[in-house]
């Protein structure tokens, strides 16, 4: 029996105002407030999914990302596709969580917001990315200390070796405040970069 090797066959990064595409920039903005940066960057690449707007910053950043990678990859929600979805961070949702305690504690307000309590787990951002491309795989979000490329590589490893998805969309997606960072890329029987721990922590560092 052949063993299967798998391979990275893009990657997508967003960090310091830059939007990069296997490693050259797609957005580049000065801009130092998030939302406003990614908020830039969802007009300028001519998203159009309205419902960027309601998401949270972990979701809006996030699917920026994948929307970038999985568009460069031709990847159509009207077709059928077995992408699984696995993604880490350090801060969980943090960044929301703090919203929705202040709607909490708010005595002048009504309490806490549906539209902010919805996304107090980090793995929503998952959610809207499978509602946009029709992905019905499987789907796991880690919370780590910092970025894990051995973690990351045994999974998707794991799901393409037992056949439970053909494609595996990995990374890192972290916001916390002003400070934000995304890393994700598509593990596949194609593509140049092979799929290895050194690997992945290269494109990381770069």
């Amino acid at each position: 029996m052949d063993k299967k090797e798998f391979y990275i066959k893009s990657y997508c990064t967003i960090e310091n105002g830059v939007i990069a595409l296997n490693g050259r920039p797609v957005f580049q903005d000065d801009e130092k407030d998030f939302l406003k940066f990614i908020k830039s960057a969802y007009k300028s690449l001519e998203i159009g999914y309205p419902k960027f707007y309601k998401m949270d910053a972990l979701s809006k950043l996030s699917f920026i990302a994948a929307d970038v990678l999985l568009d460069h990859e031709k990847v159509m929600p009207e077709d059928e596709k077995n992408i699984a979805i696995v993604f880490s961070n350090k801060a969980s949702s943090l960044d929301t969580d703090r919203k929705h305690q202040a709607s909490i504690e708010d005595e002048e307000g009504y309490g806490a917001s549906p539209s902010v309590f919805v996304y107090t787990l980090p793995n929503i951002c998952i959610g809207e990315i499978s509602i946009k491309y029709k992905l019905y795989s499987e789907n796991s979000f880690f919370i780590f200390d910092r970025f894990n490329a051995a973690h990351l590589h045994q999974y998707a490893e794991s799901l393409l070796k037992t056949e439970k998805a053909d494609e595996v969309l990995c990374g890192w997606v972290d916001v916390d405040g002003e400070s934000y960072s995304a890393y994700i890329y598509l593990v596949s029987q194609k593509g140049e970069i092979q799929h290895k721990e050194e690997e992945i922590y290269r494109l990381y560092n770069n």
